[in-house]
């Protein structure tokens, strides 16, 4: 067995998040009080009572879904004594869960995550005024035939780029609302089964996001960092890395480039990595690699019977 462990982005939290480990396991409960220091603020609070559109703002979601993540890393390492260095032949994590990835390799602390998505959240929302920008899932086009449809969209004025190759036939474009209204109009022209815009606030992993990579790059830069425990397959680069140095880097180009996620679980599968366990909430990269790589055994772990049968098995 070849185990890949993968962390989940924006979309996968829901109210109630994180409870049910909170009220079984002592260590989640820790980890949920440290992200809470670390913030100055009672984000576990918002996690479990919500409401949902507090918990659905970028600077919330983003580290909630980390702390849901490390969560589960830390009850298996505490209450089962399985470290994730010792298991994981790579670690990779969608878009923010690149974060959580990061941490779970031991790259940056507990705290010190939870202050960069922070950061990133809030300067993702800040980078492009609101009702400027936007995102549009485009189903049944492959990113390869995605460009003639991208240009068709774009001109002087208005761009939008393919944000997210998430799988053979779901590509996320990303950039100025006129650019993506256009997509959602014409991509049926294109071979496009469906393209539905996206209930986001900003034009994430776009040239529109460079004010937020400079931001990122500031404090990417100013953190503490070593080297991964576990290779860890970058978003941008769809390959594995465990220096310090080159994740950072690999880090700040994610805030405006493309989440190359078809590729990493392509290299996953290249690699010969039999499992991957998604770990945290809701299960949308289990369900994409299902779809994309049915040799690979994909599943979700999140919940207290999850984290046992998972704790059993390795």
């Amino acid at each position: 067995m070849k185990y890949a462990f993968v962390f989940p982005g924006q979309g996968s939290q829901f109210v109630g998040m994180g409870k049910e480990l909170a009220e079984n396991f002592k260590s989640a409960k820790e980890v949920f009080q440290e992200v809470n220091d670390a913030l100055s603020q009672d984000l576990f609070k918002i996690m479990v009572e919500g409401p949902e559109s507090e918990l659905t703002l970028t600077a919330n979601t983003q580290p909630a879904l980390m702390a849901h993540s490390m969560a589960v890393v830390r009850v298996l390492e505490k209450e089962f004594g399985i470290r994730l260095k010792d298991k994981a032949s790579f670690v990779a994590g969608h878009s923010l869960g690149e974060y959580s990835a990061a941490c779970a390799a031991g790259v940056f602390s507990l705290a010190d995550t939870a202050k960069l998505l922070r950061t990133r959240g809030n300067a993702m929302q800040q980078a492009v005024p609101a009702g400027i920008g936007g995102m549009a899932a485009v189903l049944g086009v492959s990113v390869k035939d995605i460009d003639a449809l991208v240009e068709a969209c774009c001109d002087e004025n208005n761009i939008c780029v393919a944000a997210n190759d998430n799988s053979d036939g779901q590509v996320v474009l990303s950039g100025h609302m006129a650019a993506i209204e256009k997509a959602v109009e014409i991509a049926s022209e294109f071979g496009a089964r469906r393209c539905v815009k996206l209930p986001v606030s900003a034009p994430f992993h776009s040239p529109l996001m460079k004010p937020a990579a400079e931001v990122m790059a500031k404090a990417l830069n100013e953190v503490k960092s070593s080297s991964a425990q576990i290779p860890l397959i970058a978003n941008v680069t769809a390959s594995a890395e465990t220096d310090s140095k080159e994740i950072i880097k690999n880090l700040i180009a994610q805030v405006t480039g493309s989440v190359r996620w078809r590729e990493s679980v392509i290299f996953m599968k290249d690699e010969g990595v039999t499992d991957a366990v998604e770990l945290g909430a809701g299960k949308v990269l289990t369900n994409i690699i299902k779809r994309s790589q049915p040799d690979i055994h994909a599943y979700s772990v999140g919940s207290a019977a999850e984290i046992e049968e998972l704790a059993k098995n390795l």
